[in-house]
């Protein structure tokens, strides 16, 4: 089972990240963490890797709701979207909230997987059309 939902993208690296950001915030999402990968593993293991960052977003309505329906929930929060070079190519995936909470015995939560994983694709699908 596809646990991301992926797309290649024809922007340059700084310009996926820029679009991702811009496109989650139309789907209702802020950016509550940041880890850039590769800046990371140079600092802690002087490697080098591709340019590589995770956003973690959080779309607060559904957070709020998720958290009400299941409080250990969080453990699955927030969303991870991830743009990444590899061989020359850009790339924007973001988590696929309805595999990630498959395991999750809730009805509730699977509904609202569906309606934030709609919004994650309508995102990532807004960064390969611009």
């Amino acid at each position: 089972m596809e646990y991301g939902y992926k797309r290649q993208v024809t922007l340059t690296y700084e310009e996926a990240v820029r679009r991702t950001r811009e496109e989650l915030q139309k789907e209702g999402f802020g950016i509550m963490t940041e880890i850039d990968v590769k800046d990371t593993l140079k600092k802690k293991l002087d490697v080098d890797f591709d340019n590589y960052i995770i956003l973690g977003a959080c779309n607060p309505s559904f957070a709020y709701q998720s958290l009400l329906a299941e409080k250990d929930i969080g453990l699955l929060m927030p969303c991870n979207v991830i743009v990444y070079q590899s061989g020359g190519r850009t790339f924007v995936a973001a988590v696929r909230p309805t595999v990630a909470m498959s395991r999750v015995d809730n009805n509730q939560l699977a509904g609202l997987a569906v309606q934030v994983e709609a919004k994650l694709k309508k995102a990532v699908d807004g960064v390969t059309s611009a």
